[in-house]
């Protein structure tokens, strides 16, 4: 057999962030490739959509292609729609599987029954009559008594991404690295299997907690039926459906990565109990310019007390809480400026209800929305960063802040607490570099931002420890050489064809 021709030594698998939205992850990602000159990257990017979308990044020199795969797509007509129906029923189990407790088998044996039937294209799973029998049977089998109509377009989502993902053409890499589960670490796990070569996945937050969140706040997968219809309220609902689905992709990525990569070690917690194997876990944080951010000195000019909310203007960053408490915050200290530096526009409505809060109590001279800055040119005029967020997982703005001597005062989520107070077996012990607060409390949170600004000596105290401990355990430097002795590692090892054969 002759060796494969590869397109690049790294394809890195990305979901909804870089290079077409702003923020940390998109951020580390951009700079993880540039740290690694010497290596050819390729990016497989998965959007929700085939709407034109603008780079929010120049790409570097060493990305020799980029692939997108729109999850959801405007679908062509029904080639085979009579060969179909013996193909929908061989897919029915492992489909059924798959959204309820699925495994990296049964993703193989979709990808053994679409191959075998070459001449099926996306629109014939989805838009066929046998396919609309195979909904009716899943629904039956899932959730009846919910609303059909509702099960039907949350399968063609669940189901459509997934289809979309598995006819894409994929570049030949010599490692699979994802940037989190779900869709994406279908694609990892899709390419472990084809090409037998490894797979490295590295989860910021986790990915099936973020979505538990947005499924429980969704109020249309909700089954809110009257007690009069003798339905049982303990039944399953398509927010199950939702659930077990995303969880039985992770499980699926987890399966088929040879490293499981996470940035501290609350996360993997998380991904034991959706299946990941312990022996394939690893803790590698993120880092930051921690040299060239220190070089920062507080600017002279006179100025009031200023605080920033540093992230993009969406309800996962909790801005509401950040208002309120700033509303809070110019009882004790009336002077205060509040600065939100990040992205407004990914979320309009959310923006716009934003505006409205600032306006209903009276901020609107204290309180500015600065849109996405170049933040080394603020970092010098800010007294302490807030973030009120509702789920983070290690932010980066925490450790560019901490860089530059600037305290915190942050929500009790992700690794925050870590950064913040240090781990507990942190040596030497460094002391708190900022203040941690419930979620949803714009009561602590002004009063722990009121400690913070009143006391100089406090803050100043604060901000030296978290510059140390940046210093120490979060050197941008030293995750870089990491991440390359880890790329070299998989880039040499031979195709597994025990993989492909998994």
């Amino acid at each position: 057999m002759n060796s494969p021709t590869y397109d690049c030594d790294v394809c890195l698998i990305l979901e909804g962030a870089y290079p077409y939205v702003p923020g940390g992850v998109s951020s580390w990602a951009h700079d993880l490739i540039k740290a690694h000159a010497d290596l050819r990257f390729h990016l497989v990017v998965l959007c929700a959509d085939s709407a034109p979308r603008n780079l929010c990044f120049e790409l570097p020199e060493n990305v020799v292609g980029m692939a997108t795969i729109a999850l959801q797509q405007e679908e062509k007509s029904v080639r085979n729609a009579a060969s179909t129906r013996a193909l929908m029923a061989a897919l029915e189990e492992p489909l059924q599987r798959l959204l309820c407790a699925g495994s990296l088998a049964d993703l193989y044996e979709l990808l053994r029954l679409l191959r075998a039937h070459p001449a099926t294209c996306r629109a014939d799973l989805l838009n066929s009559q046998a396919s609309f029998e195979l909904v009716q049977r899943m629904y039956l089998r899932t959730v009846p008594g919910s609303s059909f109509l509702r099960y039907f377009w949350s399968w063609r989502s669940l189901l459509g991404g997934l289809f979309s993902l598995l006819f894409a053409p994929l570049p030949q890499a010599r490692v699979y690295h994802a940037i989190s589960t779900g869709y994406a670490g279908l694609v990892l796990a899709r390419a472990t299997l084809e090409t037998g070569r490894p797979g490295l996945l590295t989860e910021h937050g986790i990915y099936t907690n973020e979505r538990r969140i947005e499924i429980m706040m969704a109020n249309w997968l909700a089954d809110d039926l009257p007690p009069s219809l003798g339905v049982d309220h303990a039944r399953r609902d398509l927010r199950n459906v939702w659930n077990d689905a995303f969880s039985s992709y992770s499980r699926i990525c987890y399966q088929a990565a040879s490293r499981i990569i996470t940035l501290y070690k609350g996360n993997q917690l998380l991904q034991m109990r959706d299946g990941a194997p312990p022996e394939r876990l690893m803790i590698i944080a993120n880092g930051v310019d921690a040299d060239g951010l220190s070089r920062i000195s507080v600017d002279p000019a006179p100025r009031p007390p200023t605080v920033a909310l540093i992230g993009r203007v969406v309800p996962i960053k909790d801005v509401k809480t950040f208002i309120r408490a700033i509303a809070l915050l110019r009882v004790t200290v009336p002077d205060v400026q509040a600065l939100v530096l990040g992205p407004a526009d990914e979320d309009p409505g959310y923006m716009a209800e934003c505006q409205s809060m600032v306006a209903h109590l009276g901020l609107q001279e204290a309180f500015h929305f600065l849109g996405k800055v170049r933040l080394a040119d603020h970092l010098g005029r800010i007294d302490v960063v807030t973030l009120t967020s509702i789920s983070e997982a290690q932010p980066l703005v925490l450790l560019e802040a901490g860089a530059a001597r600037v305290p915190s005062v942050a929500t009790d989520v992700g690794s925050c607490r870590e950064i913040i107070d240090g781990r507990a077996d942190e040596q030497p012990s460094l002391g708190p570099g900022g203040r941690v607060v419930p979620p949803g409390n714009p009561a602590e949170t002004a009063r722990a931002l009121a400690q913070i600004l009143k006391d100089p000596t406090l803050r100043l105290r604060y901000g030296e420890s978290i510059q140390r401990r940046v210093t120490l355990h979060y050197n941008k430097n030293v995750i870089d050489r990491i991440y390359g002795d880890l790329y070299r590692e998989y880039i040499q090892m031979p195709d597994s064809s025990q993989r492909r054969a998994a």
